[in-house]
C-alpha cells in the first residue's frame, strides 16, 4: 500500500503511512483535534487551578474520576488507551490507575441494518443464506464490536462477531493526533517517563491493530487450543473458517456459566476450589510452559461449563514471551523464593524493566519492603494484588519501565487472582500456585530448570530439606501428578557428570551439623514410597542417564 492509500487495506500499524495519509486531510484532523483538545485543556486547566489553590492532594480522586469520563466520552480509542494505561504502574500515579482499572469497554451497539450489511459484504452472501438463525439484536456490544447469537445452516450454534462500522478510520486518526500531542502533552501529564511517550503510543497502536483483525484473532485462537490440546479441563471455541474473515468472526457458541456470576456457578455443583485451581494451573501454564498467554481473561471472557471445565473466549489481546523472558521470569522467582533481593533487582534489568546501567542500590531495601509487606507474616497470606500496588509507588519513583508484555502479564494476573477471590474468599495464590511451580522445579527437563532447583535447595551452602520436603509434598497433591518420572529425572541426572556437584552437597547435608539427618530422609521416603517401582525408576534412570 502507498502511504497514503487506502486505510481500508492497512492490516498492520504504520505511523508513517498514517501521517501520510492524513497530512492531506487537515480538515478531518482539525475537527477530532478540537474535540480531543478541548477536553484534555479542560482537564489540565482543572489540575492548574487545584495546584494554584493548595487543593491538589485533597482533589485528586474526584481529577481521576474526571478523567475516566472524559476518556470514555472521547470513545473507543481512547477507551482502550485507559484500559492500557491501567496496567502502567511506571507511567501513571496509583490513585489514576486505580480509577482507569474502572473503565468498561462498552458503548450502546450500533444498528443491526450496519451489522448484517457488513457481514454480507465481509463474506459476500445474503445473511439468510449464510446462517440458519441469528439474534434479533445484539447479546453484547463493546467499543470495538458486538456479538449476535446464531446457528450455522448444518445446526452448529455459534458466535457472530462484528466489528463497528468505520473503526479503523476513527482509530488512526486518534493514534494519529496522539503521537503528535504525545510530545508536547507529556510534561505536563500525571505519568513519569524518561523516553518519548509516543513510543508508548506505537507499542499501544501496534496491539490495537492485532486486536481488530479477526483472522488475526482466529490464529490465536487456534494455536491457544493446540497448546491445550491434551488438557481436558480447558474448553477453547472452534473457528468457522468460511464465515470468518478481517471483521467479521464466527465461532462456536460456549454454554457456561459467567464468572460474574458466582451465584451461578456455585449452583453448578463444581468443587469450586477445584475449579479455581484449574484457572490457576491453565494460567502458569500460558507463562511458563507455552510463552503464549491471554492477555485480557476479564470476567466476561471466562466461563465454567456445565461438565466442570474453563473456557477461555476472546483472543484479540493475546501475547508471546520469549524463551529467554520465561527463564528469566522463574530466575526472578526463585530469587523472590529465596529472598535474593540484590539478584531479584539484577532481574528487573534482564527483564528490561530497568535501564542497564541502574544503580539497584536504593532498590534493593524497597524491594525487601515491598515483598514483607504483601507477604505480612506467613507467606501463604501473599496478595499480587497488594504486592502491585505496593509496587506501583516504588516504580513510579524509580527509572523503571514495564515492557508492554509484562503489563499484560501483571494485568492478567491480578485480574485472575480478583476472579478467584471472588469465586472463593478463602483463595490464596501461593497454595494454588506451589503445586504446580514445584512440578517444573522437580521436572528439571532443561539444565536450566535444573539450575534453579539448586538454587532453591541451597542457601548460604546448606541443603534445605524442608524445602525439599515441601517441593514433593507439594507436587505429590498435584491432581493426576505421577511422581515416579520425577524421580526418574532426578535419579539420572545425580549419577550424570552433570550432577557431581549436587552428589558431593548430599553427602555433605546427610553429615551436616555432625549427626546423620535419618529423620529428614524418613519424611522424604514417606512422601515417595507409594509411587516407587524400582524396576520402572530404573528404567527410567537408565533412557535418561
Amino acid at each position: 500500500m502507498g502511504k497514503a492509500g487506502r486505510l481500508e487495506q492497512m492490516r498492520r500499524y504504520d505511523p508513517e503511512a498514517i501521517a501520510a495519509y492524513y497530512r492531506w486531510r487537515p480538515g478531518r484532523v482539525v475537527v477530532r483535534l478540537c474535540q480531543v483538545g478541548v477536553a484534555i485543556i479542560c482537564f489540565l486547566l482543572g489540575l492548574g487551578w487545584d495546584r494554584l489553590t493548595g487543593q491538589e492532594e485533597r482533589r485528586r480522586p474526584q481529577r481521576a474520576a474526571q478523567l475516566r469520563r472524559l476518556i470514555t466520552c472521547l470513545g473507543p480509542t481512547f477507551i482502550k488507551v485507559g484500559q492500557a494505561l491501567s496496567t502502567r504502574p511506571d507511567l501513571v500515579r496509583r490513585d489514576y490507575l486505580e480509577e482507569l482499572t474502572l473503565l468498561q469497554d462498552q458503548l450502546p451497539p450500533f444498528p443491526n441494518e450496519l451489522a448484517f450489511a457488513l457481514i454480507e459484504q465481509e463474506l459476500g452472501r445474503p445473511v439468510g443464506e449464510l446462517y440458519r438463525e441469528l439474534s434479533p439484536e445484539p447479546v453484547a456490544a463493546a467499543s470495538l464490536g458486538q456479538v449476535y447469537r446464531g446457528r450455522l445452516p448444518s445446526g452448529e450454534e455459534v458466535a457472530v462477531k462484528v466489528q463497528r462500522p468505520g473503526l479503523l478510520p476513527i482509530l488512526t486518526l486518534d493514534l494519529y493526533i496522539l503521537r503528535r500531542l504525545a510530545h508536547i502533552l507529556q510534561p505536563w501529564l500525571p505519568i513519569h517517563m524518561k523516553d518519548d511517550l509516543s513510543l508508548i503510543v506505537d507499542e499501544f497502536g501496534e496491539k490495537l491493530f492485532e486486536e481488530i483483525d479477526y483472522l488475526n484473532e482466529a490464529c490465536n485462537a487456534e494455536k491457544f487450543a493446540d497448546n491445550f490440546r491434551d488438557d481436558p479441563t480447558v474448553k477453547v471455541p472452534k473457528i468457522y473458517w468460511a464465515w470468518s474473515s478481517h471483521r467479521v468472526l464466527t465461532l462456536e457458541w460456549i454454554h457456561g456459566y459467567k464468572l460474574t456470576d458466582a451465584s451461578a456457578v456455585q449452583k453448578a455443583g463444581i468443587p469450586m476450589r477445584q475449579f479455581v485451581q484449574i484457572g490457576v494451573r491453565s494460567g502458569l501454564r500460558q507463562l511458563f510452559e507455552f510463552g503464549f498467554f491471554h492477555a485480557d481473561p476479564h470476567p466476561g471472557n471466562l466461563f465454567l461449563t456445565p461438565d466442570g471445565r474453563l473456557a477461555y473466549i476472546d483472543f484479540g489481546m493475546m501475547d508471546q514471551l520469549t524463551q529467554e523472558a520465561k527463564e528469566q521470569l522463574a530466575d526472578a522467582l526463585v530469587h523472590l523464593v529465596n529472598k535474593d533481593y540484590p539478584e531479584l533487582a539484577r532481574d528487573f534489568i534482564r527483564l528490561g524493566f530497568l535501564p542497564p546501567d541502574t544503580d539497584i542500590t536504593p532498590i534493593v531495601p524497597m524491594l525487601e519492603w515491598v515483598w514483607q509487606e504483601a507477604v505480612g507474616t506467613q507467606i501463604r497470606d501473599f496478595r499480587f494484588k497488594d504486592a502491585t500496588d505496593n509496587f506501583s509507588d516504588l516504580m513510579y519513583r524509580y527509572p523503571f519501565r514495564v515492557p508492554a508484555h509484562f503489563a499484560l502479564i501483571i494485568r492478567s494476573l491480578v485480574t485472575q487472582e480478583g476472579i478467584a477471590m471472588s469465586l472463593d474468599p478463602n483463595f490464596r495464590i501461593v497454595d494454588a500456585a506451589y503445586p504446580y511451580v514445584a512440578q517444573r522445579l522437580l521436572t528439571g527437563e532443561t539444565p536450566e530448570f535444573r539450575r534453579r532447583l539448586l538454587e532453591v535447595l541451597f542457601k548460604d551452602n546448606r541443603f534445605q530439606w524442608q524445602r525439599l520436603e515441601s517441593l514433593l509434598a507439594a507436587a505429590k497433591g498435584t491432581e493426576g501428578m505421577d511422581l515416579q518420572p520425577v524421580l526418574g529425572s532426578a535419579l539420572s541426572y545425580l549419577f550424570s557428570a552433570e550432577g557431581q556437584f549436587l552428589r558431593n552437597q548430599l553427602v555433605l547435608a546427610l553429615t551436616e551439623d555432625d549427626r546423620l539427618h535419618f529423620a529428614e530422609i524418613g519424611r522424604l521416603w514417606e512422601l515417595v514410597r507409594e509411587q516407587i517401582r524400582p524396576r520402572d525408576l530404573l528404567k527410567l534412570a537408565l533412557q535418561r542417564g
